[in-house]
């Protein structure tokens, strides 16, 4: 009997030490380039946010995982995926096929297009900004995105400057230094709301991105169907259309929807201020339901 009690104690300690070594294995590393209002987003005291990555976290939340999130340059983060440092790169990656042929996408969870920014003062046109008309003959974009190598390979009589984070191109931008910026729309968007006497959005060139979650080649760790369940858990559907394109339909009132409506379009204060009141109930009560609808309200008010 004896025998058998320590028999069962040590089966009891094997498969309780199993269970915390299989809870613990449920934790994936993120890489993101921060920031990148409203996807990528940081408060004055340093804690990371956005429309990606609180969707990252509410997807480990109704799927069971958790998600560190490391600040990651964006034109390392596919590297950083592949090497196996990093688990999910969450960044507003455009899907392409290039891409892809290194890694593996999640299912489309945003549409955008690129924003051509310039000064108010400028006197330049979405043509004129891309035909190399300004003083400067230059154009702006972060290094290893689609909106570099649109204007690499679309630009004429321009320099394309490329740059490790978007709002230091911005920041050009204002100072005279390059003539335009080409960035999506949603963030170009943001870059306006912190500028709102010196910028402007020339035009928009209909690229038609699908930005996904990536993952390493394979999938080796099962990390792709989690992220699809828990886009459908949160309230976005991706149907394919006759076109070719795919439509991302948002049911209303769901915790996607109230994303949705919390980052995009309210200024990059507001959301901060924002998520601020909010963020307890996703990072400590894990109450995603109540947390995109308090984040969306006090977000619109």
């Amino acid at each position: 009997m004896k025998k058998l009690f320590i028999g069962v104690v040590a089966l009891s300690m094997v498969l309780l030490l199993g269970a915390v070594f299989a809870f613990a294995s449920d934790k994936y590393i993120v890489a993101s380039d921060i920031p990148w209002a409203p996807f990528e987003m940081v408060t004055a005291d340093g804690q990371f946010f956005g429309f990606d990555l609180d969707v990252v976290r509410c997807i480990g939340i109704v799927e069971g995982f958790d998600v560190e999130i490391r600040n990651t340059s964006f034109d390392t983060i596919i590297d950083t995926v592949k090497s196996g440092k990093a688990d999910i790169g969450a960044s507003g990656f455009t899907i392409t096929a290039d891409r892809a042929k290194s890694v593996d996408f999640s299912q489309p969870y945003y549409l955008s297009n690129q924003a051509v920014v310039i000064r108010k003062d400028s006197g330049l046109n979405i043509v004129s900004a891309l035909a190399g008309k300004g003083p400067t003959k230059a154009v702006g974009a972060q290094n290893g995105t689609t909106g570099f190598d649109w204007a690499d390979k679309n630009g004429i009589g321009i320099t394309v400057k490329g740059y490790e984070y978007y709002p230091t191109a911005i920041l050009d931008l204002v100072n005279k230094r390059i003539d335009a910026v080409i960035q999506d729309e949603p963030a170009s968007q943001s870059s306006l709301a912190a500028y709102p006497n010196l910028l402007t959005i020339a035009g928009v060139i209909n690229t038609n991105e699908y930005f996904g979650f990536l993952v390493a080649k394979g999938d080796p760790k099962g990390i792709l169907p989690k992220l699809n369940d828990g886009m459908a858990k949160l309230g976005l559907q991706v149907l394919p259309t006759a076109g070719g394109l795919q439509k991302l339909v948002v049911t209303p009132g769901s915790v996607w929807d109230n994303l949705l409506k919390a980052y995009f379009g309210p200024t990059n204060d507001k959301i901060e201020a924002a998520w601020l009141a909010s963020k307890d109930l996703l990072l400590v009560d894990k109450n995603v339901k109540a947390f995109a609808a308090k984040f969306a309200e006090e977000a619109t008010k």
